[in-house]
């Protein structure tokens, strides 16, 4: 039920400032101006930045980091450790001076000075990697609190298997008006409640106010009722009440479900003319207004200086938890499951795990099965979820068509986490937000599948995997114009491209069974970055006859090479490479030789050096194949290539009849070849 207190809005900030600045100030206000101070002078120095958030919500982060919070800043990655996430990134100059008060090593004052400056720790927004106590990266509103959705499932589903003993912490989130009211945040939300992940607590700073002005130009919801309705515990307080913040976060460590605390504040607290206004929320607040902001304060300090005392209680603070990390490695050492745990959050494969996978992918070359790539999918998970434990899987509301749960891979259920796949629901975006989560918290791959085409739903957060080089791994069906009759919404045909050209990410599209498998074993084998499975739903023939090494590996290969001399080159990804094949067949029967290339992952293939790609790909005419637009192909195709594919949207027919309307056939791979030869 909602607890509402009735605190104004920023209608009446400055009385209510005045009042909080003439109370008290004691030890607790200290501590929270400490937060204040640091973030008005890393802001000043680099003339830019946010400062509304950390004035704003200080009081409650000081509380949470001082009284509630595990950690130990002198072992930032301790797996037991509570998570933070500052879902609100803008706000990012408050979680570097909570580091830097606490003890973090790596966030000294020069780094708070170099806020905002090429290769700073202290990034415009956090940045995972940035430093080892900032974990996920955040700034696109709404990321944030869905990617801490994963991490409180993680936890709950790492303690289900490995007890209390050694997984019993909490993902606490501070949220802005903007996180929650872009719509990742409803899906994570919703998910939560479902879940009943108990462990999770948001900190909503409740100010009113966004850029344009007061919340109220765009938005008239109640937050509460609506986090009630999805099944969380919620509470109203004031954000600079010491007691009310205090109260509110035992309770959020008693609630059975997860907690939303609305801390309604004053954003640029202290801030004599743009406290409560939207001035206060995306630039600095200039010279003067930031004197006279800490004089209100009381704080006379040089800048970037904090009295001894209070910097003596923030490190005290900060090697709070240390007793309780003893307490957990004397756990672990004793604990039957050490190695397992160990070398699961170390995210290192199981030694052993590629003995029988070797047998399964020869046991594919030899039978050569005709398989639509999501079922040839399905076969790899069936091979490999008894082995790696830690592979845990979902769908967007799709099981049955992405083909992404096996036999035992029980589901996860609400307040019941024991199992291994996780029926998102119809949450693409929150279901890849929530998966990257997983991945950043440690001890679980996640895989998600959806319709390729439904990555426009989930590509901010397949960006941020990218952007922070995490292992997840998407398996995205129903490729291509492939599908069929469902039509042109549910035809990919531009996604190839625009996820090719995404950094860090890999997008792999495999031909046939075993390089279906192939492709699965890279995806897994990476640990630096996300990985696409792009699978289709139509059957393809088995083209490989070997698995003794995986040719995919390389991104790109020769599958058949000419048989005489090379007088074209044919290069084709996934269900295209067959008909690349067939098409070859058809030349050799008119004397005209020409080869074969398959290319999975042009990531991976870019990354060989110069003289393995002119080798695979010719110095004769090239002609590449794929039922999608032809945006990059040049790349490979040089300026004499031609491309078979498709120029517009899709349509809504039988597969068959599509691809002879769309000309991608082995019939117009064949003239094309003849077209280039005759120009010869």
């Amino acid at each position: 039920m909602a607890t509402v207190v009735d605190i104004p809005l920023d209608r009446s900030a400055q009385a209510r400032q005045a009042a909080l600045l003439t109370g008290s100030d004691g030890a607790e206000r200290r501590l929270a101006d400490a937060l204040r101070a640091l973030a008005i002078d890393a802001v000043e120095a680099a003339k830019s930045g946010h400062p509304g958030l950390p004035l704003g919500m200080a009081d409650v982060a000081a509380m949470l980091w001082t009284r509630f919070l595990k950690y130990d800043a002198a072992d930032p990655r301790w797996p037991d450790r509570d998570r933070f996430v500052l879902s609100a990134g803008h706000g990012s100059a408050l979680l570097y001076a909570l580091l830097h008060l606490s003890g973090h090593v790596g966030m000294g004052i020069e780094e708070l000075r170099r806020f905002r400056q090429l290769h700073s720790p202290a990034a415009g927004h956090p940045e995972y990697g940035g430093h080892p106590g900032i974990e996920t990266t955040t700034g696109p509103l709404g990321q944030g609190i869905a990617t801490a959705v994963g991490m409180a499932l993680a936890e709950r589903m790492l303690a289900a298997r490995f007890g209390r003993s050694l997984v019993d912490h909490r993902t606490w989130v501070i949220a802005s008006d903007g996180d929650l009211m872009e719509g990742v945040s409803h899906e994570a939300a919703s998910l939560a409640g479902h879940l009943r992940l108990d462990r999770l607590t948001v900190l909503f700073d409740d100010n009113a106010i966004s850029i344009d002005g007061g919340t109220d130009l765009a938005c008239s919801d109640d937050v509460l009722k609506r986090f009630a309705a999805y099944g969380w515990t919620v509470k109203r307080i004031d954000g600079h009440d010491p007691a009310q913040i205090a109260a509110a976060l035992s309770l959020a460590q008693r609630s059975k479900k997860p907690t939303l605390i609305a801390c309604r504040t004053i954003i640029g607290f202290a801030a004599p003319t743009k406290a409560g206004t939207a001035a206060a929320h995306g630039s600095p607040l200039g010279g003067a207004e930031a004197a006279a902001t800490k004089l209100a304060l009381g704080w006379d300090m040089p800048p970037f200086s904090v009295p001894e005392d209070v910097a003596a209680r923030w490190k005290t603070a900060g090697s709070r938890g240390a007793a309780a990390r003893r307490a957990w490695l004397k756990r672990l050492t004793r604990h039957g499951q050490r190695a397992e745990f160990e070398r699961m959050i170390a995210g290192k494969l199981p030694e052993t795990w590629q003995e029988g996978f070797a047998a399964f992918k020869a046991d594919l070359a030899a039978s050569r099965p005709k398989l639509a790539s999501r079922q040839s999918s399905q076969k790899v998970l069936e091979a490999l979820v008894p082995v790696l434990p830690e592979l845990v899987g979902g769908s967007a509301d799709l099981t049955g068509s992405n083909l992404t749960q096996v036999k035992g891979m029980a589901a996860v259920a609400p307040a019941a986490y024991g199992g291994r796949y996780i029926h998102f629901g119809v949450r693409e975006h929150g279901m890849a937000a929530a998966m990257n989560g997983m991945a950043l918290h440690g001890g679980l791959i996640p895989y998600g599948g959806t319709f390729f085409a439904f990555t426009d739903y989930m590509r901010p957060a397949i960006r941020l995997a990218a952007l922070m080089g995490v292992r997840v791994i998407h398996v995205l069906t129903h490729d291509s114009i492939g599908l069929g009759e469902d039509g042109p919404t549910h035809q990919p045909v531009e996604h190839l491209a625009s996820l090719r050209a995404m950094p860090n990410l890999w997008v792999l599209r495999p031909a046939d069974a075993v390089e279906t498998a192939e492709c699965w074993e890279l995806a897994l084998r990476r640990a630096e970055g996300p990985s696409l499975l792009v699978l289709t739903r139509q059957a393809l023939p088995g083209l490989r006859a070997d698995a003794s090494e995986n040719r995919s590996a390389r991104g790109g290969y020769v599958l058949a090479e000419a048989e005489g001399a090379r007088r074209a080159t044919l290069i084709a990804t996934g269900s295209e490479v067959a008909i690349a094949m067939e098409a070859r067949a058809m030349l050799a029967a008119e004397g005209v030789a020409v080869a074969v290339v398959s290319l999975p992952c042009w990531e991976l293939f870019s990354h060989q050096d110069a003289g393995y790609r002119d080798a695979v790909l010719g110095g004769a005419p090239r002609v590449g194949i794929e039922a999608a637009c032809g945006f990059g192909w040049e790349r490979w195709l040089g300026a004499d290539g031609a491309f078979v594919g498709i120029e517009g949207f899709g349509a809504s027919a039988p597969f068959e009849e599509l691809y002879r309307h769309y000309g991608v056939t082995a019939e117009a791979v064949a003239t094309a070849v003849r077209k280039r030869l005759d120009r010869g």
